[in-house]
């Protein structure tokens, strides 16, 4: 089973990286150790789950947005997780870039992750995305492919898997 990730790179609320990295070995756990990850490896979300996933021995494959992703990296520490963990991948698919824009790539390339993908974890606070491409239009479009979802939020606490998440609100025009 190949299992995607989406989420943010920042967490607010009151639940920490140590939550969300728990619940996500319990999602791996529960489906299929070892399995293979679809991941863009943006930071946060996406470096916990590869980092998880290649712990625990699963395989890991990498949608890179465009090339040249690595220079939109805002910490070092960001960047040099990214390179590590690319380092690691069993393949790569670098997609072209959309239209000059980087958060159309990114939409994109989080298409590809839920295409690729048998079952989306989203570390996701329930919000609509601040732009395209972001986690609330992830969840949305991996909904509109029907897609399970599992939905960690590091708001509220809450894990909830269904078959579908109903947030036709939340897609942007």
């Amino acid at each position: 089973m190949r299992i995607g990730i989406t989420g943010h790179q920042r967490l607010r609320g009151e639940r920490g990286w140590e939550w969300v990295d728990a619940e996500i070995v319990r999602v791996l756990t529960a489906c299929c150790p070892p399995c293979v990850g679809v991941s863009s490896l943006a930071a946060g979300a996406d470096q916990h789950f590869a980092r998880i996933l290649l712990e625990r021995g699963g395989a890991l494959e990498v949608v890179v947005p465009f090339p040249g992703y690595e220079s939109r990296f805002a910490t070092e520490e960001d960047r040099s997780a990214y390179d590590r963990l690319l380092s690691a991948a069993s393949a790569v698919l670098t997609l072209p870039r959309v239209e000059d824009s980087d958060e159309l790539s990114y939409l994109a390339a989080g298409q590809r992750v839920v295409d690729m993908s048998g079952l989306l974890v989203a570390v996701w606070d329930g919000r609509p995305a601040a732009g395209p491409g972001g986690t609330g239009d992830i969840v949305v479009y991996a909904d509109s492919r029907g897609k399970r979802v599992v939905h960690i939020n590091p708001v509220d606490g809450r894990v909830e898997e269904r078959p579908l998440l109903r947030a036709e609100s939340f897609v942007q025009k």
